[in-house]
């Protein structure tokens, strides 16, 4: 069984992680360890984000006492790009209504959402296309140098609702319907949903890699 450590504290991408990837994979966390690493995402892009998370956190299981047994360590760093916006939220989607504060750290989900859903109001349908992003850094614990990471990508495109539709999901899930569907990801449910998301998508690109390794 090969293992990885997700550097994130998002319940929701670990759940994700776990149930893309099946049972043959050992998925650790912060969760799984006392230590602690409060990263600083000051990359421009989703890459460099996602790369700073993995770096960050395999030099700290390399040089700590741990009996975490870490392989990889897994950076991921996404957000929604809206065409009508300019790109935006971007790499700030889950601290988008936060940057209207000047308040540090990341926003509820429900305030992003009414904050996008406010930025388009009056936008028709035809000009509500986006996409959801993803970036995927992985490295190995032994060698936790920028010019050992392997970078993956996915991207799912689709519009958005004038109004959040479902319960299920996190983030933008409620407002974003994936292209091909008539329905939100909040309403696709998990299983629909991690067969066409752009973190699925990533990750299978990464798992590759992985099994190769």
């Amino acid at each position: 069984m090969r293992s990885l450590f997700i550097a994130t504290s998002n319940d929701h991408k670990i759940i994700e992680v776990r149930s893309i990837l099946g049972p043959d994979w050992q998925i650790l966390s912060q969760k799984d360890t006392p230590l602690r690493l409060d990263v600083v995402e000051s990359g421009r892009t989703f890459e460099a984000n996602a790369a700073i998370k993995a770096l960050a956190w395999a030099s700290l299981l390399q040089s700590a006492a741990t009996d975490l047994e870490a392989e990889w360590v897994l950076g991921d760093d996404s957000g929604l790009e809206v065409d009508a916006l300019g790109g935006e939220p971007g790499i700030y989607s889950a601290r988008y209504a936060a940057l209207d504060s000047g308040v540090p750290g990341n926003s509820p989900d429900s305030d992003n959402t009414a904050k996008l859903l406010r930025r388009l109001n009056g936008v028709e349908e035809a000009q509500r296309t986006a996409r959801f992003r993803c970036a995927i850094a992985v490295v190995a614990v032994t060698s936790p140098d920028p010019l050992s990471v392997h970078h993956f990508s996915g991207v799912c495109d689709g519009h958005i609702l004038t109004a959040p539709s479902g319960t299920r999901g996190f983030g933008y899930d409620p407002v974003f319907v994936p292209k091909g569907e008539s329905r939100s990801f909040a309403e696709l449910g998990d299983e629909v949903k991690n067969r066409m998301s752009h973190r699925a998508k990533a990750l299978a690109a990464a798992r590759v890699h992985l099994l190769q390794s």
